[in-house]
């Protein structure tokens, strides 16, 4: 990230219009599954808000009465980007619940593939799922390709010539004049928009980007084959261990070495330099959807597979901001409420004894709305995922994460407090995957000189217990993941999966307090009521995964206003 040297922006005044009423933004594209965010506006700002995942999944129910083996093949299925996820999770609770001890190749396998994970998910993420909050594609065609180039070559040490960006400057022009906009159809920015600030120029680098990482992103998810089996659902991982003897290979050590350094070259020269560059223009989102403020990590890739505390990327709660105390994560106290949610009953419950009995009302019940439970950590909402991992890392002073913020925070020319926003939650995401994408060679490098002293153990042998319960804790890249088992006479009795955006997008608990996305649209200024990119750059800093909280829907709708969103 030395190279990375971004031009000071003007900080912009954020724009609102004196619009009061409701606005509905069903479906949210650009994320997984199927999210209605339903706001009330009063003189252009946000005032009351309501987030209503529309499916319902049921993994719960199907697994009940399965061998503990199949959990990983049935959940992992949840979603099709972030399927090692629930695979890792599935395995660890039933690792844990059978009390087995992996080898640490195993351990260092099931990190690398997570590590490549991380790297593809972020990648997508800013450049697919986000960048269109903050890029204005069409403002692209009136660039002056030469001023861009010198703009790219500024902030990144790889060179851009005005040629490449004036051919992605023809492509899109082609696009705009054929009237088949493609990928960039009910694009929000389509006929100018007030709350776009960036150059022409800043926006032909970013777009030239987006169509390069389309291509980019495919190199990290082989990465994750190479090790994982296939790419999406790996299977590789077993309890025990894993499987994979063949990734022990000197061969599979270069395939992966290859594709890591591809990937890895571009979120230092192109991911971070383009963050940077976007974020300047931004700066009063600095200021724009802190949300609760309170933050939970579980931590991710472990020295000692069954230790929290042994994670290089941290375990931990922040409370109200204050990263001066750090307490420890206890999955003891997590709890889950559905007095707003479409489930029978009033119940607050631990995972270990949760229930999924759905009972759907109707979606213009202002009480129950939303097939999300209201996951809480000692009664409090927590927002996890990245910002709540890179603070938790930050605070604790990993040095990969505190050189990582202290870096994004002095090109911007802002303080810590800036962090707890929509813009540092993006921040943060960009952060982490630079951290990561450093550790991946360390974890490469530590696996290849186990074998090369002759370790070649990838698996422990271990037995099926009658009855037993177990917890498998997974810092995905959208957060903070845990999946609960309870076996019985060898079989799956209870099974529950407390995801990421379960914690982030979920309803009101019950004390009637928001969920962390509802907080964070508090407060929010609308420009254009008919095209309100303002919610979706908040909503999509959450990178939502709605696949993998909920997962079938029949259900009438009848919204009292509906977008097409790009």
């Amino acid at each position: 990230m030395s190279g990375c040297k971004a031009k000071a922006a003007p900080v912009m005044a954020t724009p609102k219009s004196n619009y009061t009423g409701p606005v509905v933004v069903d479906p949210v594209t650009r994320i997984e599954g199927h999210l209605r965010i339903e706001v009330q506006v009063e003189n252009g700002v946000v005032k009351d808000v309501r987030s209503s995942s529309q499916l319902f999944r049921g993994l719960e129910i199907i697994l009940k009465g399965r061998d503990p083996r199949d959990a990983q093949h049935f959940t992992q299925r949840s979603c099709g980007v972030c399927t090692y996820v629930h695979a890792l999770a599935s395995t660890r609770c039933v690792d844990n619940a059978v009390k087995v001890k992996i080898p640490d190749n195993a351990r260092l396998m099931r990190n690398l593939v997570m590590a490549a994970q991380y790297m593809h998910d972020h990648v997508v993420h800013f450049y697919h799922l986000h960048a269109l909050d903050w890029v204005n594609v069409a403002n692209a065609l009136q660039a002056d390709p030469v001023k861009a180039a010198k703009i790219a070559n500024n902030i990144s040490p790889r060179p851009t010539t005005a040629e490449g960006l004036k051919a992605v400057q023809d492509k899109v022009g082609a696009l705009v004049k054929s009237g088949q906009l493609g990928i960039f159809t009910n694009a929000y920015f389509l006929g100018g928009h007030e709350a776009y600030y960036l150059p022409a120029e800043v926006d032909l680098i970013a777009t030239a980007h987006y169509l390069e990482a389309l291509h980019l992103q495919v190199k990290a998810a082989r990465a994750m084959a190479v090790y994982g089996a296939k790419n999406p659902h790996t299977q590789f991982t077993v309890v025990g261990g894993v499987t994979n003897y063949e990734g022990l290979k000197p061969e599979r050590f270069a395939e992966f070495a290859a594709l890591y350094k591809e990937v890895k070259a571009f979120i230092e020269q192109v991911y971070i330099p383009d963050l940077i560059a976007v974020a300047g223009f931004y700066k009063d989102w600095a200021g724009i959807g802190a949300g609760c403020k309170n933050y939970l990590s579980c931590g991710e890739f472990p020295d000692v597979e069954d230790k929290l505390e042994s994670r290089w990327m941290p375990p931990g709660v922040i409370t109200a901001a204050d990263l001066s105390k750090i307490d420890k994560m206890d999955g003891a106290k997590i709890t889950e409420a559905i007095k707003h949610s479409w489930y029978k009953g009033n119940q607050t419950l631990h995972p270990s004894k949760g229930v999924t009995d759905p009972q759907y009302t109707s979606l213009g019940d202002k009480e129950r709305y939303s097939w999300m439970k209201a996951p809480r950590y000692e009664g409090k909402a927590m927002e996890v995922g990245p910002l709540a991992q890179v603070l938790v890392a930050y605070a604790k002073g990993v040095p990969e994460f505190k050189a990582g913020v202290d870096l994004v925070l002095s090109k911007l020319g802002v303080g810590a407090g800036a962090l707890f926003s929509t813009l540092g939650r993006t921040a943060a995401r960009g952060v982490e995957c630079f951290a990561i994408a450093q550790k991946a060679g360390v974890i490469l490098d530590q696996l290849m000189a186990n074998v090369k002293k002759g370790d070649n153990t990838l698996y422990t042998e271990w037995k099926m217990p009658k009855e037993a319960e177990g917890v498998g804790f997974v810092g995905a890249p959208r957060g903070h993941l845990s999946h609960w088992i309870k076996i019985r006479k060898g079989k799956i009795e209870n099974f529950q999966l407390v995801v990421p955006s379960t914690w982030n997008l979920g309803p009101r608990d019950d004390k009637d307090v928001m969920g962390p996305v509802e907080q964070a649209l508090m407060g929010t200024p609308i420009a254009d009521p008919k095209r309100p990119v303002e919610i979706l750059r908040t909503v999509h800093a959450f990178d939502p995964c709605i696949a993998c909280g909920v997962h079938v829907i029949d259900a009438k709708t009848g919204e009292v206003t509906k977008f097409r969103v790009m």
